[in-house]
């Protein structure tokens, strides 16, 4: 056993401190789009704070904090800074999959070496799995969009296992764990619209060897879940037990959640900073339409929060019934909760897109207008992969709800 750095820490704490860290993130916002990842400050910001290892096994030295909990320190941080909350979701969540999938041997060695799990991910599998001849695996490859990377102490990727012989079909899909030494950084995240500084640099291995227990013959996509998982009976906590779309999906809602507040807090400071044209003793915070904008636009973005939440509970509700017997944790269950986050980070773009940012003025469109940066980062976001699973998640949940097998629609196009 390893203790947490605060043993006494609580959920409520933890999210008031990602909300003081507000204004200091709000600050680095520039600095952060120049550098492309959020900078070194910040980094032992978070350390201090304790939000890599919301989501860490407590027996590893985590404070095994809820879904619900980790979401609202997303929301927080993307509150000051989206590229910086991008980041922070996108590596401080795997640690779900790698303690839930792996087993104690990898766990042990993994968090006994580094104490802390940050890794970046890609979905889509590169590159071919090579046997290296002893035990193990030996990989070659880039794997795009790594988010994170900069400050992951692991990459946790997919591939493919090599054809036994060739002109035959590719193995099965093989997930792994690549310490931070086996792999380097690619200087290719630049000329982005947005996310500038969520640090979504390409990964590159070569003749990177992977020890055998740090590999498991599963789909991110389709994690054998039923009954538990290696890590919910090691850690005794239904968290480790449940489906990763839907986490996925829940990430880039609270993302787009936070985004949605960011935006609201900067029209609200551009209506009383703007004094009208005729009347420049008033500001736009007195008249009656710009009061029902932010009105309206927080409302949906409330709402966003309220489903996003609500579904994160559900999603905890679903892993205890699987852990318990009551209910497998099913493809059609995970579909559901992931379409639910989905929409939550559609009606937060929504009121951003059509009511916040179209109505701020063209003059907040400028370049290091933060109204301007927010929507950027948020139309990087719905022309993501995540977004583009809108369709196939709808076509899935009719199916589901109608009867028919949906496993067959694949998630990514």
């Amino acid at each position: 056993m390893i203790a947490p750095p605060e043993p006494a820490l609580t959920e409520r704490e933890l999210i008031d401190r990602a909300t003081a860290l507000r204004p200091v993130l709000l600050e680095r916002q520039a600095e952060t789009e120049e550098l492309t990842r959020y900078p070194q400050e910040t980094h032992e910001d978070f350390l201090r704070a304790g939000f890599y290892r919301t989501l860490q096994p407590r027996r590893y030295g985590g404070y095994e904090f809820g879904l619900p909990t980790f979401f609202r320190v997303v929301t927080e941080i993307t509150r000051g800074c989206p590229s910086t909350g991008w980041a922070l979701s996108l590596t401080a969540a795997h640690v779900l999959q790698f303690a839930a999938q792996f087993d104690e041997r990898a766990q042990d060695e993994v968090f006994g070496t580094h104490g802390e799990f940050r890794a970046a991910s890609t979905v889509a599998p590169v590159g071919v799995a090579r046997p290296n001849g002893d035990d193990g695996i030996v990989l070659d490859g880039i794997w795009p969009y790594s988010s994170g990377s900069p400050y992951s102490t692991h990459y946790l990727g997919q591939t493919l296992r090599a054809p036994e012989k060739p002109g035959d079909p590719p193995g099965p899909m093989v997930l792994f764990v690549a310490p931070r030494p086996v792999w380097t950084l690619v200087d290719d995240w630049h000329g982005v619209l947005g996310l500038r500084g969520s640090g979504s640099n390409s990964v590159r291995m070569d003749q990177a060897r992977i020890p055998e227990h740090l590999t498991r013959e599963v789909s991110l996509l389709d994690l054998p879940v039923e009954g538990g998982t290696p890590g919910s009976k090691l850690h005794g906590n239904a968290l480790y037990a449940g489906r990763a779309p839907s986490v996925y999906h829940g990430e880039l809602a609270a993302i787009m959640t936070g985004i949605g507040y960011a935006a609201a807090d900067e029209y609200a400071r551009i209506l009383a900073d703007r004094p009208l044209t005729l009347e420049p003793d008033r500001t736009r915070a007195e008249l009656h339409d710009y009061q029902r904008h932010l009105g309206e636009a927080l409302g949906m973005i409330h709402t966003a929060q309220a489903a996003l939440q609500r579904n994160a509970e559900d999603y905890m509700e679903a892993c205890r019934r699987n852990v318990s017997g009551e209910a497998p944790f099913t493809v059609a269950d995970d579909n559901r909760l992931a379409f639910v986050f989905l929409n939550a980070g559609r009606t937060a773009w929504d009121a951003l897109q059509n009511i916040l940012f179209r109505t701020a003025g063209s003059r907040y469109a400028r370049d290091g207008e933060r109204m301007q940066r927010y929507f950027r980062d948020a139309a990087t976001y719905w022309s993501h992969i995540g977004a583009s699973m809108a369709e196939p998640l709808a076509r899935r949940v009719g199916r589901d709800r109608l009867g028919l097998p949906s496993h067959d629609i694949p998630l990514i196009p």
